[in-house]
């Protein structure tokens, strides 16, 4: 969402990367100018097994810490840029905000926060992440995303996994969305998300090829 990009720069900035000849991109475990060469900047590296699946272990040169020493060396109040990216989103949010201008970063990890990813850690690859997860992750991006034109969303059960208080917040975000202009489709089973509606079409009655036909149509008070 763009607040790494402020991150690295905020270490790039620093007297001892300076120091070191290392700028932004040095920090970048996508640039070869400071990532383990072993692992690429990924931490980990992955086993090829020829009859079972992959495996993957951690580096042995990094340590599963991405950087090569150099640019582990340099620390932003105590923490390298390893440190960083093991942070929560909650916790980087309390330990950026201490930072002149942190707007630009805890700005994009606020919105992060606001839709239930605040347990995400900020080195978290995405191809980790769940479907919901990543549901989330575009959301935050579109709430961050100040000019973007009103659009036509869709989401596909968003809610799953989702602990009822970060449900109660994801349903605050969709408002925030419909308020800036753009429509939402959910396609939902949890009553708290269907009762939010402002209007509802109910499939089935059952699932699979019991379905398929509308049962309902109407406000949620009409259904």
């Amino acid at each position: 969402l763009g607040a790494w990009d402020h991150i690295r720069e905020l270490f790039g900035n620093t007297p001892a990367a300076r120091g070191a000849g290392l700028t932004a991109s040095s920090f970048s475990f996508n640039s070869n100018n400071g990532r383990c060469e072993r692992c690429a900047g990924l931490g980990y590296e992955r086993i090829e097994m020829q009859f079972l699946s992959d495996v993957s272990l951690v580096c042995a040169s990094c340590g599963g810490k991405r950087f090569q020493p150099h640019v582990l060396r340099v620390e932003l109040e105590g923490k390298n840029v390893h440190d960083v990216l093991e942070m929560t989103v909650t916790q980087a949010l309390e330990f950026f905000g201490r930072f002149p201008g942190h707007a630009k970063i805890t700005g994009p990890l606020r919105t992060m926060e606001d839709v239930g990813l605040g347990y995400l850690r900020l080195g978290q690859p995405t191809s980790f992440l769940s479907g919901g997860e990543s549901q989330r992750l575009k959301l935050a991006a579109r709430l961050a995303d100040t000019s973007a034109e009103a659009s036509l969303l869709l989401f596909d059960e968003p809610t799953t996994g989702l602990h009822f208080d970060d449900i109660a917040r994801l349903l605050r975000v969709f408002d925030r969305l419909v308020e800036a202009g753009h429509t939402l489709v959910v396609i939902e089973h949890n009553t708290e998300v269907i009762k939010c509606a402002d209007h509802v079409i109910d499939i089935g009655p059952e699932a699979g090829d019991e379905g398929g036909k509308i049962v309902a149509v109407g406000t949620p008070e009409d259904v």
